[in-house]
């Protein structure tokens, strides 16, 4: 099975240890109950995948030359790649830290495959998954999915801290980004991707 490990260049992988996002614990008993009945067998899993990351890799990256006037007549953005943002674990939060941080965009990313997941904003960088979080559900299924696969992932977050301070300016950016990665787990793509791993329990 081959996998994009950088922007670039695609390397054959074979199914690894992983863990970092949820315990043993968590997988293994917390959370036994509420395990989602696999919607996707393996191949299935790899294909969709593979559609994602062939979109972001293609059309995404050339938003105007691929996508026409629906991004030319966008007002301007930032040139922002979120794969060469700084990457943190999705434990962060757990950090005791006084830093509360700042406005941000924060993306969710599997680095295994350079699959972008998902795409949010925060008035709080420190602090935003703190309790209840939809995403966190998501993360939960898309992992145990790939567990019971024997296939491997990375998953990890990077923020960008250069965002508008405004609530409604900092949106209307986040939205932007959702549209132009086609984000899987944004409600808004849930359609174009026909996305697994996001019912409600």
């Amino acid at each position: 099975m081959t996998y994009r490990t950088d922007r670039n260049s695609v390397v054959s992988v074979t199914p690894v240890e992983q863990g970092q996002l949820f315990s043993a614990q968590e997988l293994a008993g917390t959370y036994k109950a509420h395990q989602p009945q696999l919607m996707l067998d393996a191949p299935s899993l790899v294909a969709w995948k593979t559609r994602v990351v062939t979109y972001q890799k293609t059309d995404a990256i050339n938003p105007v030359t691929t996508q026409g006037s629906l991004f030319a007549l966008a007002s301007p953005k930032p040139e922002l790649d979120p794969f060469t943002l700084p990457r943190q674990n999705t434990q962060f939060w757990r950090w005791k830290s006084s830093d509360l941080g700042v406005s941000a965009l924060y993306f969710v990313i599997d680095y295994e495959c350079d699959l972008l997941l998902y795409v949010g904003e925060t008035v709080k960088s420190e602090s935003r998954w703190r309790g209840e979080h939809d995403c966190k559900r998501y993360l939960l299924h898309y992992q145990q999915s790939h567990y019971s696969h024997d296939l491997p992932t990375q998953l990890g977050i990077a923020f960008w801290k250069d965002a508008p301070a405004k609530t409604r300016d900092r949106q209307k950016l986040e939205s932007e980004f959702i549209t132009q990665w086609r984000s899987p787990f944004n409600k808004e793509n849930w359609k174009f991707w026909a996305t697994p791993f996001v019912q409600h329990e």
